[in-house]
């Protein structure tokens, strides 16, 4: 179905949606297609957090550095999600003060206790 959708050459914010979500059950995540597919998603509904994840696929095709770029001026300053990638991207860089500071704003943010117990976790391994 959602083959047939894409190939009407118009595929609306649910198709794209859809398609991310495909690539990511293959065996191995094609991160450069996805970045392409966030990239439409942006351009036909921005958002911040579209961008974000956005960045994130970027960061995973093309190296840490690139998708920080993409982050840096996002108005997600309260959303832990910002600051949770952030702070992997920091630390994938061995920037381990930057990624410190980084997943303390995240758990400080995070709602619910198991995303507390991963970011936790996460400021455990580099601290």
């Amino acid at each position: 179905m959602l083959e047939r959708a894409l190939g009407l050459r118009a595929p609306g914010p649910y198709q794209l949606q859809a398609a991310i979500a495909a690539l990511h059950t293959d065996p191995v995540t094609d991160w450069g297609q996805i970045a392409a597919l966030y990239a439409e998603l942006a351009r036909r509904t921005p958002s911040p957090v579209v961008e974000l994840n956005r960045a994130v696929a970027v960061a995973m095709a093309e190296g840490a550095e690139h998708g920080l770029a993409l982050m840096h001026d996002l108005p997600l300053g309260e959303y832990h999600l910002y600051h949770a990638a952030r702070a992997d991207l920091l630390r994938r860089l061995e920037r381990i003060d930057e990624a410190a500071d980084a997943y303390r704003r995240a758990l400080e943010l995070a709602q619910t206790e198991p995303e507390r117990r991963f970011l936790s976790r996460r400021l455990a391994e580099i601290s």
